[in-house]
């Protein structure tokens, strides 16, 4: 079983990768389902079909699918978003501005991704690709269920037990709403649905992810932040996907100077992505919709190479805390001490190996602290941040 997840900045055409993808692997005989939980949906346009909330079959070993978020939202969030809304409008916010502060973003697209767990448990696929939506937001989310696992198994259930016993009580002092066991059961689903999402999503033999972006200094800022905190949050990435590069048959002057800039863009790709495989599509003259432009789009993306297995890449790092201090590891296997050089600089971290160069950006939790010390040993690089004084 494999999980592609295809992320990038909007508009980069990761929907169009996406299916390209699904229609290569079924193409080459694995049953493939790629699922959309973009709200955006655009899945259904790049195969020109109607798709639903439930696999479709498109073609032999391909099925695809648009997840409706919202219904999955109201399905596992419900009655605690209307007892939230309920408590809000007892404090005095009411209606409208209530009922959003009881959805915190990116719950949608989380619960859409607790549809992956239960094709991956059918094993009625191959390979599912999914088309996320445009941020790394909701990957970052998958870490709660890590967090609630702590709550339900030792607070949660003496919570209900006393809620309970309190709640007469307090129903006869206060008109405050006070949750009822319905509102507990409803706590009770919303975990059980997350639970186990992640342990697939960060099995980098099961799951990668796929960076898709375009040759352009905003997107690709985004996608280095993106890059990280995949690797923060303990996912793969296995390959980027460069789309609409300009191709060598154009030669109209007009294009010398995006050229130009394309090309000194591309070297940033290159270095900023050093550790995965980086695709190249060019920009095509005509729109990539329809199986046939589908397949045209998957034969230039992956030529003879088979889109299902894992490419090069993995991990870009891992955290590790030692006390207060924060260390940061990075796989060099084959470095020498002499040749490793690192730096910190404002909101990144620069590593030279030999005559070449990476440089990563820190998450947000380490931008406050300065580096300690880095000490190459056996084969890995360790980087301690401490905080300042």
């Amino acid at each position: 079983m494999r999980v592609l997840l295809v992320t990038g900045k909007g508009g980069v055409g990761k929907t169009t990768v996406s299916a390209a993808t699904a229609l290569r692997a079924a193409d080459m005989g694995y049953r493939a389902l790629v699922m959309s939980t973009d709200p955006a949906h655009s899945l259904a346009d790049a195969f020109g079909r109607e798709l639903g909330d439930r696999p479709t079959i498109i073609t032999e070993n391909l099925s695809a699918q648009q997840i409706d978020s919202q219904k999955r939202l109201e399905e596992s969030w419900g009655e605690v978003r209307d007892h939230l809304t309920e408590l809000f409008d007892w404090t005095g916010l009411k209606g409208v501005q209530a009922e959003e502060l009881t959805v915190f973003p990116g719950m949608d697209e989380l619960f859409a991704l607790a549809d992956v767990r239960e094709h991956v448990r059918s094993e009625e696929f191959d390979v599912i690709v999914v088309d996320c939506a445009p941020t790394a937001e909701t990957l970052r989310l998958l870490s709660l269920p890590e967090v609630l696992s702590w709550y339900m198994e030792r607070i949660f259930p003496m919570g209900r037990r006393v809620a309970k016993v309190v709640r007469p009580v307090l129903n006869k002092v206060t008109s405050m709403p006070i949750a009822d066991d319905g509102v507990f059961e409803a706590a009770s689903n919303f975990y059980d649905r997350l639970d186990g999402i992640r342990e697939i999503l960060a099995d980098e033999e099961v799951t990668t992810a796929r960076l898709v972006l375009n040759p352009e200094k905003m997107v690709i800022a985004e996608a280095r932040r993106t890059y990280t905190y995949l690797g923060l949050f303990g996912y793969a990435v296995d390959g980027v996907v460069v789309n609409r590069v300009l191709p060598d048959s154009v030669t109209d002057p007009y294009f010398k100077r995006w050229r130009e800039i394309q090309q000194d863009h591309l070297a940033a790709i290159e270095d900023g992505f050093v550790d995965v495989d980086i695709l190249k599509l060019r920009l095509f003259d005509h729109e990539m919709v329809g199986m046939e432009m589908l397949r045209l789009l998957a034969d230039e993306l992956y030529g003879d190479r088979d889109p299902v297995e894992r490419m090069n890449g993995g991990r870009a790092f891992t955290i590790t805390n030692d006390g207060d201090d924060v260390i940061v590891e990075m796989k060099m296997p084959f470095a020498e001490k002499g040749d490793v050089g690192v730096l910190r600089q404002d909101d990144e971290l620069y590593i030279t190996v030999g005559a070449y160069k990476r440089s990563l950006v820190l998450p947000d939790s380490l931008k406050r602290r300065v580096v300690k010390r880095a000490k190459l040993d056996a084969g890995v690089l360790r980087v301690t941040f401490v905080l300042e004084n």
